[in-house]
């Protein structure tokens, strides 16, 4: 290297140096460190505010159904009426059920990680297997003696989490040669080995909830842990939602918060496109016998509150759910104010087209408004996917 380009070079690194010093001194800021900036603001309140407090309500819930469910036993055990107890356990499911439809823009993470999501909300459910399951003198037994557990470890997705819990909650009557529900919860006749069954099944669905607290949290309050050690569960020590308030610091999986931020997006995504093409589009085509069968909650009659639920999980991730939240959205807006009020008027869109659809479980098939649902759907998961993926990677 020549002497006089090694001056040359020296000379350019002062300068540089000297108008960084000058940056820094004046208040400039790199547009990189702008967005961390904005997008590290948004974590912690998407962790505590949406994500922590939905799990914990939907434990909480839990744990009323948990209580009902152990009363009807009881009940039905000693032949007194539990039609009032059973009306209650249906309202908790109801309850417990929304929490769990408005966790669903972030099922990434611990939900998917532990296999949390299939375990307690695969449908349709198996029947004959639950028929077989209710007459098995032994596997009733093993229930009976280790509750959740039992369920939780031997029993297939088909058999365990809302929809079987919904199913020996929830009427149904028989409509070509299909089980269809009314809406309303069963009058006091559930069987011995039924009510075993929902205690069992509730036992399960309540630990997993909790699980999904806990993991999120990295602590639950005393009730709930009394639950976990009484099911012998395996908690987790994920600290996710520390993991995305501490994007870039040693323990976090997270090198930035727009690494943290595209993956609430990408999870928003995903339940839009879930939301249109399976939930609403599979019994909108209703070409199979499975597509028919593919109805969310068939027995509770609340697959729309279900679908409405799924956008304000999404509406949740992406503006807030408390107000004055700071959000992904203050960044987007930021950027781009017209894109975040696209993204705003396609959620409202969403809920509205959804809001329209009468009697889902019996009319889906070829319906005029669950189409114009979907399509309103899916041009939310584009803007999302497109647009606001696109604007955070820049």
């Amino acid at each position: 290297m020549s002497k006089i380009f090694k001056l040359v070079l020296c000379a350019l690194c002062v300068t540089l140096i000297a108008s960084c010093e000058k940056n820094e001194k004046s208040g400039d800021t790199p547009v990189s460190s702008t967005k961390e900036e904005t997008l590290q603001k948004a974590m912690s309140p998407y962790v505590t505010n949406t994500v922590v407090a939905t799990y914990s309500q939907m434990a909480d819930e839990g744990l009323v159904l948990l209580d009902k469910s152990r009363q009807i036993l009881a009940a039905q055990e000693a032949g007194t009426d539990y039609s009032a107890l059973l009306a209650e356990a249906g309202a908790a499911w109801r309850s417990m059920r929304k929490h769990w439809e408005q966790s669903e823009a972030f099922l990434y993470g611990p939900a998917a990680g532990h296999t949390i999501d299939p375990h307690i909300d695969s449908w349709p459910l198996d029947f004959n297997a639950m028929n077989a399951l209710l007459h098995n003198a032994d596997q009733m037994k093993r229930i009976e003696e280790e509750g959740g557990s039992y369920v939780g470890d031997k029993l297939g997705y088909a058999l365990k989490g809302f929809h079987a819990a919904e199913y020996l909650l929830f009427e149904s009557v028989i409509k070509d040669g299909r089980a269809v529900g009314t809406g309303k919860t069963h009058a006091a006749n559930l069987t011995h080995a039924e009510a075993v069954y929902l205690l069992g099944i509730v036992e399960d669905l309540t630990q997993q909830a909790i699980l999904l607290e806990y993991c999120w949290a990295g602590e639950v309050n005393a009730a709930k842990t009394e639950v976990l050690e009484d099911g012998e569960i395996d908690v987790f020590n994920d600290r996710y939602g520390w993991q995305m308030i501490n994007a870039g610091k040693a323990g976090s999986i997270y090198v930035t918060y727009q690494e943290a931020a595209e993956e609430i997006i990408s999870g928003c995504v995903d339940i839009a496109d879930e939301v249109a093409d399976a939930k609403l589009g599979n019994p909108y085509l209703s070409s199979t016998p499975d597509e028919r069968d593919y109805i969310e909650s068939p027995y509770s009659c609340t697959s729309t509150e279900d679908f409405a639920d799924n956008i304000r999980s999404i509406e949740h991730a992406y503006c807030g759910t408390q107000s004055g939240d700071a959000s992904i959205s203050d960044y987007v807006k930021s950027q781009d104010a017209e894109l975040d009020a696209k993204v705003r008027k396609a959620i409202e869109e969403s809920l509205a087209a959804i809001g329209a659809i009468v009697d889902f479980e019996n009319t889906a098939k070829g319906n005029a408004n669950v189409k114009a649902a979907i399509e309103k759907v899916q041009e939310l998961a584009s803007v999302l996917d497109d647009e606001v993926l696109a604007i955070l990677s820049k």
